[in-house]
């Protein structure tokens, strides 16, 4: 499981850092999933491998526009790319309105379908490769964090449990052993009754905009990395020149120091934070101040940061 951060800003662009989108890799290579689509995440695609034929789904944390308007520009170009598999949208319930009157309004005709799951009453979205559930955090709108959870961690069949229930060799294993329900004699058999796991599944989570990384405390746990935003340092909080609603490094650095979560990762950084530190607030004053009150692995992210998360839970810098 890989992330490459396509966006790390926070309100608006700078001259380094697109507006959020973050793109989570499946371990084949051929299918991705994108959290958030600020304006210009398809832009930012055109730099890295990934496709949109390739995308299985889109997590959009909240309706802000840094978290969003992207998107209905990078639903007319899958179309243009002629794309033909349906396409999942977990979003807040908003955000399908808003979408269909744009695509309509601009007389944009899709050659595939777009399945909406709202996030308000989403309990789990799964495929053969990830389980996904949403937390809900606190801004000054409804916003979701997303747990993706590992489905199937190096799974073999189980063939003893076949054999019991009858199950005839051939097509059906196959089919089961990649994660797919099947029928069978008026049943539907499972997969994940018939499969054996060989190691623990890994687990990532990322939030959306939120001020009390608190809300995250099930969510992370067994998991082996966290991302969160981390808009600004205490010291600018304190002085009182933010804007409500998001958490500072320290907040978050302490959060994941409680819980115990191996790997952090701190992103959506107010445009004030300059690679620069001679040029006045750096981004090394929210490393500086998360390294106080987190002992993990601690990661600022960076537009195409590529991060690698090992069957072993490692994470390391991809490449």
């Amino acid at each position: 499981m890989d992330l490459l951060f396509l966006g790390t800003s926070s309100g608006t662009p700078t001259k380094a850092r697109n507006v959020s989108g973050l793109a989570l890799l499946e371990d084949s290579g051929k299918g991705w999933y994108l959290i958030d689509c600020g304006e210009g995440t398809q832009h930012q695609l055109l730099r890295t491998p990934l496709t949109l034929h390739g995308l299985r789904a889109i997590f959009i944390t909240h309706v802000h526009g840094d978290h969003c308007f992207g998107l209905p520009g990078l639903l007319a170009s899958a179309g243009m790319a002629r794309r033909q598999e349906p396409l999942d949208i977990i979003a807040p319930t908003a955000i399908e309105g808003w979408v269909r009157a744009t695509l309509e309004m601009s007389q944009t005709w899709l050659p595939y379908e777009l399945r909406f799951h709202a996030t308000e009453t989403l309990k789990e979205w799964r495929n053969p490769q990830v389980r996904v559930e949403a937390t809900a955090l606190s801004h000054r709108v409804p916003s979701w964090g997303y747990s993706f959870t590992e489905a199937r961690p190096d799974p073999r069949l189980d063939i003893d449990k076949l054999d019991r229930d009858g199950i005839p060799r051939g097509p059906l294993w196959g089919r089961l052993a990649r994660g797919f329900d099947v029928e069978h004699d008026d049943c539907t058999l499972r997969s994940e009754d018939y499969l054996l796991f060989s190691r623990a599944p890994r687990r990532i989570v990322i939030g959306g905009d939120n001020d009390r990384p608190e809300l995250l405390r099930e969510a992370c746990q067994n998991a082996q990395l966290l991302v969160h935003e981390a808009t600004y340092t205490q010291t600018i909080a304190e002085a009182g020149k933010t804007d409500f609603g998001h958490s500072t490094a320290a907040q978050v650095a302490t959060f994941a120091q409680a819980v115990g979560v191996p790997n952090l990762v701190l992103t959506h950084f107010s445009a004030r934070y300059q690679s620069d530190p001679d040029r006045g607030l750096s981004i090394e004053d929210i490393r500086t101040e998360a390294a106080r009150f987190y002992e993990g692995t601690l990661f600022l992210a960076e537009d195409f940061l590529r991060l690698s998360v090992g069957r072993d839970g490692e994470v390391k810098l991809g490449s």
